[in-house]
This record gives structure tokens, sequence and C-alpha cells, in this order.
């Protein structure tokens, strides 16, 4: 199984997608610093994820998601979160 996810920096509030087949592992090679895409934003909040049978589904899905079109059907999905931090 492989997953496609979403974190958020809680110390910047920027936003990383990526793919993994281990999510709990991932997250926390994301958070320990050990990515260099994202060691500066630690520490990093786990905020969605989908999860796929094969690596091809989840590559293509990971590219589809950061595309506008992709990232504007993860900000409808997760709009509640996000505009309840806004408050």
């Amino acid at each position: 199984m492989f997953f496609i996810y979403l974190l958020q920096s809680e110390s910047s509030g920027t936003f990383y997608i990526g793919y993994t087949d281990n999510l709990e592992r991932r997250v926390e090679e994301h958070n320990s610093g050990e990515n260099r895409s994202t060691k500066h934003g630690c520490p990093w909040k786990l905020l969605y994820y989908e999860a796929c049978l094969n690596q091809h589904d989840a590559l293509c899905r990971e590219k589809y998601l950061k595309t506008n079109q992709g990232y504007r059907l993860i900000q409808t999905r997760i709009k509640e979160y996000l505009y309840s931090r806004r408050s």
C-alpha cells in the first residue's frame, strides 16, 4: 500500500505534498529534518492522506495534487480545518 500525504509546517504554515509506502516513518523523517525539502519547516503536522494499491497510482496522484486543480481539491476537502485555523 502507498500513501499520498499533505503536511503543514507548524512554524511557517507552508504545505508539502509527497508519497510513501510507510506513512508513519515518512512523517517522522520530515520532523527529524532528514528531508532536505522540509527540514526548515519543522515541526510538520499530517493534515491529509490517501491510500493507493500500487506505487504508480500513488505517484500519478501526487503529481495531480501538486497541480493548481489538485491543490484546490485538497483545499476543498480540508477547508473546515483551514478556516478554523484562521479564527
